[in-house]
């Protein structure tokens, strides 16, 4: 095998991903949110500040720590906000309009909530998967896992790993056919973290959206 550098997996689209995220929650109706508009972004600005300065002197765990920190707190804002839409539909204070809008931010958030998670989580993380030769095992069987060396070596992938945008699609596919089309779900956490996503995005769409159309 030839003795190649290994790629490290770049950072800033799960940053994109949160910070993303945080400026959904601003847009959001007040009575959505918990507290200030911004207090989610803040948040997520304040968290993730410390995780890329440890990862960048080489202190992988407390990025770590970060991470799951700066993840949980994005996710319990997403059940929040949807819990809260769900709450207000019977009062009917919310116009059609401001219903979809926001069911469109939530669905979006979902998508992206449930990326960062599968990319953090997957094979130990991406520290550790920077530290693998090739991803050969995780949670999820990519298709390029499935191809022999030779081909691999052929296309040049004989060092692929999944980055963030291969996590953001197969989220964004279960959010919209309920499955992971051609990313097969080996491990039972990542079965459950699905069914989590799905149900939300289903409750999103079927239940809200339905509401909005029927006020109409």
């Amino acid at each position: 095998m030839t003795d190649l550098p290994r790629r490290s997996e770049p950072r800033w689209p799960a940053l994109i991903a949160l910070l993303s995220i945080g400026a959904l929650h601003y847009a959001l109706p007040s009575n959505l949110t918990i507290g200030p508009d911004w207090l989610l972004l803040a948040l997520v600005i304040a968290l993730a500040t410390p995780a890329i300065v440890s990862m960048r002197y080489g202190y992988p765990r407390i990025a770590q720590i970060f991470g799951y920190a700066v993840s949980g707190i994005v996710t319990a804002a997403l059940i929040v906000s949807l819990s809260l839409l769900v709450e207000r539909l019977p009062s009917h204070r919310e116009s059609p309009r401001e219903l979809l809008l926001s069911a469109a931010a939530l669905w979006v958030c979902n998508v992206l909530v449930f990326a960062c998670w599968y990319w953090r989580l997957d094979a130990g993380g991406p520290h550790q998967r920077d530290l693998k030769w090739s991803h050969t095992d995780g949670a999820f069987l990519f298709p390029q896992m499935m191809l022999d060396r030779t081909l691999r070596r052929e296309m040049g992938e004989e060092q692929w790993r999944p980055g963030f945008v291969d996590y953001l699609f197969l989220a964004f596919t279960a959010s919209t056919a309920f499955s992971p089309t051609d990313v097969p779900v080996l491990s039972r956490w990542a079965k459950g973290l699905m069914m989590v996503q799905s149900m939300i995005s289903l409750g999103t769409v079927a239940i809200i959206a339905a509401r909005a159309v029927n006020v109409l």
